[in-house]
């Protein structure tokens, strides 16, 4: 048998098979396949959503419509011009409070929510940076209402401080809601969580662990992520401690069942459901109140306050962001970071 030469060349020719055909040849019942299994694939993504975020789209999308009916601007239609109408209709709407007007950051969300519901709730294949445009013309109207000084939104959330958590672990009451409460505080301050993400964990996403807890928060708009909680030097601001005292005192032997439990508005004795996103903020909110701090807490004040403690005790912005699901280079954070800063890496320091 004489020998053969299996080295390839650049004249060989493709081993027998069929030739893939281009996407530009497809039939039509091929594209109309592809069209469904993309479908399918959007539509398990979308159902993957957090309930709060699917809840927001929604609202975000009604917001959308009303636009439309009112405009006369097909519902379908959008577009960069559409969006950046959209952005100055928005503008003149009335905002969460009575008497003022629509915060800037929530016309950005009602923006990304409208482009997102368009494109996976209705099947609208939008240009890649759709929203471009009205985010430019957003940022022109911020600038215009900073040169004039109005105020929209309730603006940012007032920090809450280790000195606060002092006060406020104090201050609550020497029974199952004070347990609660200081638990939930002070577990908010650690992880630097959102409502949501406080709200949705269960018993077991708080596992002991040499140091202290690894707590598991697994439902989160941004990311999910495992937030190491050491035991605090002073016991009666210790996360850990203040966690242990609650299960324990609420019996929470259900792994699976909710870690903040709602209790009764007068008996103050436990109840079956947890709490909600919303409920949260209230706990924050009326532990500050009890412990006689003038300023008014909300459910993202533990967040932003640990992430100026940190700061203040010289710790990096990657390891803020880590311990709070902050994007590494937040502006958000780095604006946070930024009060604290301005004190520290003054330039008159040294100088007058």
């Amino acid at each position: 048998m004489p020998n053969e030469d299996l080295s390839p060349s650049l004249s060989s020719t493709p081993p027998d098979g069929p030739v893939p055909v281009r996407p530009e040849a497809y039939d039509e019942q091929t594209r109309t396949a592809l069209e469904t299994i993309d479908r399918r694939a959007v539509r398990v993504v979308a159902d993957s959503r957090p309930e709060r975020t699917r809840t927001g789209y929604a609202q975000d999308w009604a917001s959308w419509t009303t636009f439309c009916t009112e405009s006369g601007v097909p519902l379908l239609a959008v577009t960069p011009g559409t969006l950046t109408a959209y952005v100055e209709w928005l503008w003149t709407q009335p905002g969460w409070k009575a008497g003022t007007l629509m915060a800037p950051s929530t016309i950005d969300r009602r923006l990304s929510g409208t482009v997102v519901s368009a494109r996976d709730e209705h099947g609208v294949k939008t240009e890649q940076g759709v929203a471009r445009l009205a985010r430019n013309r957003l940022a022109q109207l911020v600038k215009e209402m900073e040169k004039t000084g109005e105020q929209r939104g309730r603006g940012q959330a007032a920090p809450l401080l280790v000195d606060h958590l002092v006060r406020i672990s104090a201050a609550c009451p020497d029974n199952l809601m004070g347990l609660r409460d200081r638990a939930l505080v002070l577990m908010h301050f650690a992880v630097a969580g959102r409502e949501h993400e406080l709200a949705a964990t269960r018993v077991r996403d708080y596992a002991e662990a040499p140091g202290g807890i690894q707590a598991d928060l697994r439902v989160s708009k941004v990311r999910p992520r495992v937030v190491p909680v050491p035991y605090g030097t002073r016991p009666s601001i210790c996360p850990v401690r203040a966690w242990t005292a609650w299960k324990e005192a609420a019996e929470l032997t259900d792994p699976d069942g909710p870690a903040w439990r709602r209790l009764h508005s007068r008996w103050h004795t436990l109840m079956d459901g947890g709490l909600q996103p919303e409920s949260v903020g209230d706990v924050i909110t009326r532990a500050g109140a009890r412990a006689g701090i003038e300023v008014r807490f909300t459910g993202h004040s533990p967040r932003r306050g640990l992430a100026t403690s940190s700061r203040l005790k010289g710790h990096d912005q990657i390891v803020i962001a880590k311990q709070g699901g902050w994007a590494p280079h937040s502006k958000v954070l780095a604006g946070y970071l930024e009060v604290v800063d301005q004190w520290e890496d003054n330039a008159l320091l040294g100088v007058l």
